[in-house]
């Protein structure tokens, strides 16, 4: 009561005017409590789905739902056509001693070109991709293609629903490592995997409307999942997968039993301006451990600088796609230099400093080139280079996914040679379930594909961590 007094008091003793800037600045604080605790309750929790049409020309009043079993066949047309091709390619010759500082160095080039053109086997390759059931179906105007792999026994096992996206300039094939691994038994556990082609790439119809983004293609393959049979499912992705499965279960949290990532970011904000200021000299005051800081700092020489200089395909791709995929989509070993020059930096960017570019120190040539064969048989390169303008023709910032929360359980894997690292603290503002982050002891942004060994165990592990909890 005495305080209270004390209050009364003091008001009273004040003038007018020191009244009136007093009750204005009460008011003031009022009113932007209020705007704050509203727009905290206006927060979306989920997003709309919402609908669309990627077909040619109007949208008919039904559309064929059916699943149907598709093979990957060639011919030796198409062989005669590539081969010509290789044979006509003119190289420019390299700076001395430049290595893979330039992109690809034309002189390895050179080799790699032999080898597709004098010992590759694509009708061989073409028998590997075919190892496993693929399907077609479309969806929303479009042919959508997937693999769909069933464990070869499960008795007195747990039949574990699991999607995997790949990203750019990736493929269904980058799975392939790790389907057997999935597909055993542990501990009473398996998995049956529906990997797809995100739309505009490979095996799947690229859009013919503009405007088709990770939104869209999560609501696609949440349409496929639906249409398999499943209402509960896992979900796996990294680069654009990892967007569009965040989009899934920011979509439908209820179908999403958990999702693990190998590539994922976070929102600006003060706790991540906070990190980088304090963080090198005190991380454990801003949730940094010592592989954080190890990984991160100093930030902008092994961020910001490393980002710039391999993000300029990134700003052609989001602008002027469709000028820089002339050239690609008319020259096989174009292609190929355009696409595993990424295979070789991003796998490890000290690759950079070697004249091989080390790309056969984690693949085979073998299976690179049925990646970049994916691309060059399907045409499909033009397309899905246009999947980054679609993705980038407003502020990313803005759109409903970057302001919307997920709480489906969430695993993250951080392997070492991504090209972003995200501490576990800074991905708590946007993943808020997080129930395993695991530093993974080496690889690169192709993670399954690289070290399918290490990238099936941490995402066994998950999902039992989840199935038990």
């Amino acid at each position: 009561m005495q305080r209270v007094q004390f209050v009364k008091d003091s008001f009273a003793g004040l003038d007018a005017f020191q009244k009136q800037i007093l009750i204005g600045t009460g008011v003031a604080a009022g009113v932007a409590l209020v705007y704050i605790l509203h727009r905290r309750c206006q927060k979306v929790r989920t997003i709309p789905p919402g609908e669309g049409w990627w077909g040619a020309g109007k949208r008919p009043q039904s559309e064929d739902d059916k699943i149907y079993s598709f093979e990957v066949q060639t011919s030796d047309d198409e062989i005669k056509d590539l081969h010509e091709r290789i044979d006509k390619a003119r190289y420019a010759d390299p700076l001395e001693d430049s290595a893979f500082q330039y992109g690809f160095n034309s002189t390895y080039l050179k080799s790699v070109a032999s080898y597709w053109r004098h010992e590759f086997d694509w009708k061989k390759q073409v028998a590997v991709l075919n190892k496993y059931p693929h399907f077609k179906t479309k969806i929303e105007g479009i042919d959508v293609h997937f693999i769909h792999v069933r464990p070869a026994q499960h008795k007195n096992q747990k039949v574990v629903p699991l999607m995997l996206v790949h990203g750019w300039p990736g493929s269904f094939f980058e799975f392939y490592k790790i389907l057997p691994l999935l597909t055993e038994n542990h501990n009473g556990l398996t998995f049956e995997v529906i990997c797809p082609s995100i739309p505009g790439y490979g095996f799947s119809e690229a859009p013919h409307k503009q405007g088709f983004n990770t939104l869209a293609a999560a609501r696609i393959f949440l349409k496929l999942m639906e249409r398999l049979g499943f209402s509960q499912f896992y979900l796996q992705g990294g680069d654009w997968g990892s967007l569009i499965t965040t989009n899934m279960a920011q979509m439908k949290p209820q179908c999403v039993k958990g999702l693990h990532l190998n590539m994922f970011t976070s929102r600006k904000g003060f706790k991540v301006m906070l990190s980088l200021l304090i963080g090198p000299y005190l991380p454990f005051l801003v949730g940094l451990s010592s592989e954080d800081v190890r990984r991160m700092f100093p930030f902008f020489e092994k961020n910001v600088w490393e980002i710039l200089r391999e993000s300029g395909y990134f700003h052609i791709q989001a602008t002027k796609p469709d000028t820089a995929g002339c050239g690609v989509n008319d020259s096989p070993v174009g292609l190929a230099a355009y696409i595993l020059e990424k295979f070789s930096t991003w796998t490890d960017l000290k690759n950079k400093d070697l004249a091989d570019g080390g790309l056969k120190r984690k693949y085979s040539l073998d299976d690179l080139l049925t990646n970049v064969m994916i691309y060059w048989t399907t045409g499909s390169i033009v397309s899905s280079m246009r999947f980054y303008k679609e993705n980038f023709k407003e502020n990313p910032e803005n759109r409903v996914d970057s302001r919307t929360r997920i709480y489906v359980p969430t695993g993250l894997a951080a392997f070492p040679g991504e090209l972003i690292h995200c501490p576990k603290s800074w991905a708590q503002i946007r993943f808020r379930n997080i129930v395993s982050y695991t530093f993974m002891p080496r690889g690169g942004h192709f993670a399954a594909f690289e070290e399918p060994h290490l990238f099936a165990t941490d995402l066994i592990q998950f999902v039992q961590k989840v199935e038990t909890l």
